[in-house]
């Protein structure tokens, strides 16, 4: 089962053991986890977040984070949209932070 660690400059990281698959959003809302959110539909870029590991646990961004992250200039290999990450099965570590820019 993956771990997530959420980190950030302001709070201590927290650790997330999850079950197989799911939203990224889901967990946040589970645990609390320290990334902001907005509009939850891929339109506002509220919560871009840095994928420091793990990049491999994710699904491919669909078109519509593409279109957000594109607007930003951020490149989907290192940054995401949080309210639309869905991470796959399996074993592995996933950290992220909020994007500080």
């Amino acid at each position: 089962m993956p771990l997530i660690v959420f980190e950030s400059p302001d709070a201590p990281a927290v650790d997330v053991s999850t079950p197989e698959g799911g939203r990224l959003v889901d967990v946040c809302d589970e645990r609390s986890a320290c990334i902001p959110f907005s509009c939850r539909s891929a339109s506002c870029g509220t919560c871009r977040i840095d994928v420091l590991e793990g990049a491999e646990l994710l699904d491919p961004p669909a078109d519509e984070e593409l279109d957000v992250l594109e607007i930003f200039g951020d490149d989907p290999a290192r940054r995401r949209l949080a309210c639309q990450v869905r991470f796959r099965g399996g074993e592995g570590r996933l950290r992220v932070r909020p994007c500080d820019d």
